[in-house]
């Protein structure tokens, strides 16, 4: 039987698994058999720790789906919290795909992650053609709809909406993430203004489908928030599970909210 933490982000959850001490190979078919709700563990994404000579550990990522992807924010609170208290450190570093994350510990349960700077080049998101990624026109099956693109390692589509809460999140969501003009596809964020400091966000993540949070579709919607004039440097964005706090400073995105251990377990693998 293999050891795992059942972990969540503000609902994003993942099944963590700490491979320092011994390795673990987890194949796309094994991610899925985990990740299934009513066969597995069920999780938006699989997480494994690893040893790595650069940080305090590498976080190794995928999706519910099976897909290895580059980074995730919610799932690097949720490391951090535990190389945190398992060290004594006020602040470690992990590696991933995307490069290396500084967290830091925040107080009362809050974890900070230097998301790093994002990425605002049609060919580094990457786009599938060169637009203005601050405002273009995606048209899909026939209707248009004015878009922005930001990578904070991994690609979002931004819609920004009047209301949030009713946005076709299910079924746009989908169709954009697929669309040619993503060819890594993408996860696609609906996000109404509330005020200049405060947003409203419901997403459909790449290879998961709706989940309750996404830490770095948050970071990617301040950003193209900021971009357009509609908030400050510091924003609070209200997700179905709850809040994260992103600052914007000297070009690098800082997010800060809650990482919460659900219960320990063992799965056969």
């Amino acid at each position: 039987m293999t050891p795992f933490l059942k972990m969540h982000g503000l609902g994003n959850d993942f099944a963590v698994f700490d491979a320092r001490n011994q390795p673990l190979a987890l194949d796309a078919h094994t991610a899925r058999a985990i990740g299934n709700r009513r066969r597995g563990v069920g999780c938006d994404q699989i997480i494994v720790i690893e040893t790595s000579p650069e940080a305090d550990a590498f976080m190794r990522i995928r999706n519910a789906d099976g897909d290895e992807v580059e980074i995730c924010g919610n799932a690097a609170r949720c490391v951090a919290r535990l190389l945190l208290d398992e060290t004594g450190k006020s602040a470690v570093t992990l590696m991933t795909l995307a490069g290396p994350l500084v967290c830091r510990d925040a107080g009362n349960g809050l974890v900070t992650v230097d998301m790093g700077a994002p990425e605002l080049l049609w060919d580094r998101i990457p786009l599938a053609r060169p637009v203005d990624t601050n405002l273009f026109a995606l048209n899909v099956d026939g209707e248009t709809y004015n878009c922005a693109a930001v990578s904070m390692g991994n690609p979002h589509c931004i819609l920004f909406v009047d209301d949030a809460d009713v946005a076709p999140v299910a079924t746009l969501g989908p169709r954009i993430e697929t669309h040619p003009m993503f060819p890594k596809r993408t996860n696609v964020e609906f996000v109404s203004v509330r005020d200049s400091g405060h947003l409203r966000m419901r997403v459909w993540e790449r290879g998961a489908g709706i989940t309750e949070a996404c830490g770095s579709g948050t970071c990617a919607t301040a950003v193209a928030a900021h971009r357009r004039g509609l908030t400050g440097d510091k924003v609070d964005v209200t997700l179905d599970g709850g809040m994260l706090t992103i600052e914007l400073t000297n070009g690098r995105v800082l997010m800060t909210g809650p990482a919460t251990l659900a219960y320990r377990g063992e799965i056969a693998l």
